[in-house]
């Protein structure tokens, strides 16, 4: 028992960091935006629901309003919508804007498997 409790904790520690990261998606968005409205009717109640959104769960943010706590930037978000993948709370990378939904999808799950995060589609 005592070979398996010493085991256990060396595959913790020794595992990959990324595994234990918490990563999201914030939204960085504000009042009046048009493809904001339009990114929450197309995207918006899609996204939990797909790997993407259980890989990297959206978390939305008045760009007009201070971060969430734990959270930086590289550098401040003016364009809305900004996406920005987060790591523990550091930005990873950002998508500016909202070019539809087919690119949406590209863009988000392509950043997602570059990053590791994600296991790449097959080919079909």
């Amino acid at each position: 028992m005592k070979f398996l409790k010493v085991l256990a904790l060396s595959l913790f520690v020794v595992a990959p960091a990324a595994a234990f990261a918490e990563v999201r998606l914030l939204m960085g968005e504000q009042a009046g935006c048009a493809w904001c409205a339009r990114w929450h009717k197309e995207i918006g109640p899609i996204y939990p629901k797909t790997e993407a959104g259980r890989v990297a769960p959206l978390w939305l943010a008045d760009i007009r309003q201070p971060l969430p706590d734990g959270v930086t930037l590289k550098r401040p978000i003016t364009f809305t919508p900004t996406f920005v993948l987060l790591d523990d709370g550091n930005e990873v990378l950002r998508l500016e804007g909202y070019p539809g939904e087919d690119f949406f999808w590209g863009l988000i799950e392509s950043a997602l498997t570059n990053q590791g995060y994600m296991e790449a589609a097959p080919k079909s």
